[in-house]
């Protein structure tokens, strides 16, 4: 399946958080009739198999399980990145600017979509989303709905060997309720996201939880774009940031990008110069990963 997503998906049933010991409600997609203590068990059983909200009036957070947060929104400001890992990944802009194209792999709650959508008003964006359940669950998070942003509900295993060369930034952050979506473990996968890049382009990839979960992934990547990723760790966060580059600008010209991180910071609220510190802190990751072969 592979369309520009515009889904309704059953109605909007909110019920108190308490059920499943959450502050607040919850927010799920359901045809009513429902039984909510059949909900409550499934959540915390793990059975549930579909998208969810808990909203405690400060945040708003999507879950997949209750063991893992997925997306999180600020009530009082919700275009600002909650996530320590999404406002690293916005250091795509050290190297790609003003990119005119951004595709993104997983929509979540929208976090980088509507980030994207308002600070870099002259990028075209594309989602890519598996799960027609969470694009139905878009307007709870504000996701913006305009010509400067697409979402479409596809498989991105099926979806990016379908064009070659059509974006300079591709954000990779797909995950389903066990960790990085299993789909992507494949060389073809990495090497089609490669071709998806235009000269000077860049893929940025979110790897979560220890090195053990991911490694093969990195692995995989690197193998892809011939040793041109480096790859660093979001601070207080059990996140890594890979940053794949197409073809140039490797190694990495820390001067350069410390003048950039400074112009940066004036025109979008992000502290693009601690980026930069944290990009050199991890320059002796790759050799801590070899330890795992």
């Amino acid at each position: 399946m592979n369309h520009e997503a515009g889904l309704a998906r059953g109605t909007l049933l909110e019920l108190p958080g308490a059920g499943v010991g959450e502050r607040g409600h919850l927010r799920l997609l359901e045809s009513a009739p429902c039984d909510p203590q059949q909900i409550y068990a499934r959540i915390l059983s793990e059975r549930y198999g579909k998208p969810f909200i808990v909203d405690d009036g400060r945040t708003r957070r999507l879950y997949f399980s209750l063991r893992f947060i997925q997306s999180s929104m600020r009530i009082d400001d919700p275009v600002t990145l909650d996530f320590a890992y999404t406002r690293k990944m916005m250091a795509f802009l050290l190297f790609v600017p003003d990119p005119s194209e951004v595709l993104m792999v997983g929509l979540g709650g929208g976090s980088l979509a509507k980030f994207c959508h308002r600070h870099l008003p002259d990028t075209h964006l594309t989602v890519v989303e598996i799960s027609p359940d969470v694009i139905a669950l878009r307007g709870e998070f504000g996701v913006p709905e305009d010509a400067r942003i697409k979402i479409v509900q596809a498989d991105a295993a099926e979806y990016l060997p379908s064009a070659e060369g059509d974006t300079e930034v591709l954000l990779l952050d797909g995950f389903d309720a066990s960790g990085i979506a299993p789909a992507f473990l494949r060389r073809g996968f990495y090497e089609a996201a490669r071709r998806r890049l235009r000269p000077g382009g860049l893929l940025v990839a979110n790897f979560c939880g220890p090195p053990q979960r991911w490694y093969r992934h990195f692995r995989l990547l690197d193998d892809a774009f011939d040793g041109r990723v480096h790859l660093g760790r979001v601070t207080y966060a059990d996140n890594h940031i890979a940053f794949a580059f197409a073809d140039t600008g490797f190694p990495l010209d820390w001067a350069r990008l410390a003048k950039r991180a400074r112009a940066l910071a004036d025109r979008i609220p992000l502290d693009f110069p601690e980026f930069v510190d944290r990009l050199r802190a991890g320059a002796g990751l790759r050799r801590e990963l070899r330890r795992l072969q």
